[in-house]
């Protein structure tokens, strides 16, 4: 059984078909893409994965269970974790209390007053293993604000895993990181793999054909093309459609 399965969905505003009739699925322990030109409806269409946005028509099932009318924080307590194209980390905060108050969410019991929140064994432990994973050579003191573009981009995926999804939303993850920046941000989402199902919109090509397993391409909010990234570059109605090239 797939993980996530999207059947017809669609969103209108007024009368332009900004998602139309898309049904893909999303399989446990893949990383999938889903790429397309400007105004495709990529974004749109992440939105409706995680609640962002509410359909016009169609459904959306998350492990076989109804999903489509689930507010985004019902969706993210049960799995679904998402990214956005902007960072949104604490920028007046350290790394570590960013990553400490995303790691919160998983010990909600644990908490209360009077108690300050780095004596919690279990949420320093996940910090510890998240920073780990990240490419973040950097003091702890270290504000979020200082740090550069990509480690920014870095520290929000981090904040992600922390509230441990299941299903991980990563929308353009690379945008704006030079090339070593992009590199280190190849290395951590091959390792997220081992542990999260992703699903990334991303302009970067060399991202997408290394580290996807399938690719869905969308053109004018409809997809036109779905495989293995070998049978999306052999497309012909993707060289046409998204590379603007003709046979």
């Amino acid at each position: 059984m797939s993980l996530l399965e999207a059947r017809s969905l669609s969103i209108n505003f007024g009368r332009l078909a900004a998602v139309a009739n898309v049904s893909l699925q999303i399989n446990a322990g893949e990383i999938h893409a889903i790429i397309g030109p400007n105004g495709a409806g990529k974004t749109t269409f992440l939105n409706l994965l995680s609640g962002e946005l509410s359909p016009t028509r169609g459904s959306l099932y998350f492990e076989g269970q109804d999903v489509t009318t689930w507010s985004p924080n019902r969706r993210a307590n049960a799995g679904i974790g998402r990214s956005f194209q902007h960072s949104s980390v604490f920028e007046d905060l350290p790394v570590r209390e960013n990553l400490r108050l995303a790691a919160q969410t998983q010990f909600p019991k644990e908490f209360g007053f009077f108690r300050p929140t780095d004596r919690y064994r279990n949420v320093g432990e996940r910090v510890s293993e998240i920073l780990s994973d990240l490419s973040l050579a950097i003091p702890d003191e270290i504000r979020a604000g200082e740090l550069s573009h990509g480690e920014q981009r870095q520290l929000e995926i981090g904040m992600l895993m922390a509230i441990a999804p299941k299903l991980m939303l990563l929308d353009e993850p690379a945008s704006g990181m030079s090339r070593n920046e992009t590199l280190d941000l190849i290395a951590i989402l091959r390792r997220l793999a081992a542990r999260h199902t992703l699903v990334l919109v991303e302009h970067d090509m060399d991202v997408v054909f290394q580290l996807a397993q399938r690719i869905f391409v969308l053109v004018n909010g409809s997809v036109i093309a779905s495989g293995t990234p070998e049978e999306i570059r052999a497309s012909p109605a993707v060289r046409t459609a998204y590379l603007g090239e003709e046979d």
